[in-house]
């Protein structure tokens, strides 16, 4: 579940941020502020600042009917669709989708990244080329607001976060209606199944197809 086993860090801005610490949700508290100090770094040829703190590629796509709240940073090529609600303290990449009716807010989106369609993304980190399906969400708040552990077979993990949503490390793929419990980790290029309920950590380069079974990705 660490950093460096879940993500290569050249494919996204937040690389500074996220290598100083062995675990990636270590860094969901300072995501804010790092995105605040960051935007006063990024070229005004490449990028336009809105508002004071929101910073939007010139190449992006930005659809009408959309609400950004700062501070966001917005890389190029990426695509913000019709009824997406950004709701600050968002680091997207290069390259990403922001979906209709997608809601972020918290989460850093590595370059590639895609939330489509009705996906909400809180307190999260997305890896490269990640993808969550339709109707997809990370669930950041337990039900008792109690901090968030996570649990593997051998091990339980205190965050001493009281809002943590998932981690998707690079690749990762999540099925449509699927939600991701507080506290969730899935591996590189791991797969969820439509319509999971998901808890704890589910390695990389494996499938997740009910609580109790996972099987290992076949290779062609």
């Amino acid at each position: 579940m660490s950093t460096a086993n879940l993500f290569d860090l050249s494919h996204t801005l937040a690389k500074p941020l996220l290598e100083n610490f062995t675990y990636p949700w270590e860094a969901l508290p300072l995501i804010r502020e790092f995105i605040l100090g960051l935007g006063e770094t990024l070229s005004p040829d490449e990028y336009e600042c809105r508002d004071g703190n929101v910073w939007i590629a010139r190449s992006a796509k930005l659809y009408p009917n959309i609400y950004i709240a700062g501070p966001t940073i917005i890389g190029p090529d990426t695509e913000v669709r019709p009824g997406a609600f950004i709701r600050g303290s968002a680091l997207i990449g290069a390259g990403c989708v922001v979906g209709n009716s997608t809601e972020i807010k918290n989460a850093i989106l590595f370059d590639g990244a895609q939330a489509p369609h009705y996906n909400y993304i809180g307190d999260s980190i997305l890896g490269y080329k990640a993808h969550t399906g339709a109707g997809a969400i990370t669930s950041n708040l337990k039900q008792d607001h109690s901090n968030v552990s996570i649990r593997t077979e051998d091990e339980r993990f205190e965050t001493g976060l009281r809002k943590f949503g998932a981690i998707l490390g690079d690749g990762a793929e999540v099925g449509c209606g699927s939600v991701l419990n507080p506290g969730t980790v899935v591996g590189r290029k791991a797969r969820i199944y439509p319509l999971s309920m998901v808890r704890g950590f589910v390695p990389g380069f494996s499938i997740y197809k009910r609580a109790g079974e996972i099987a290992g990705i076949r290779e062609s």
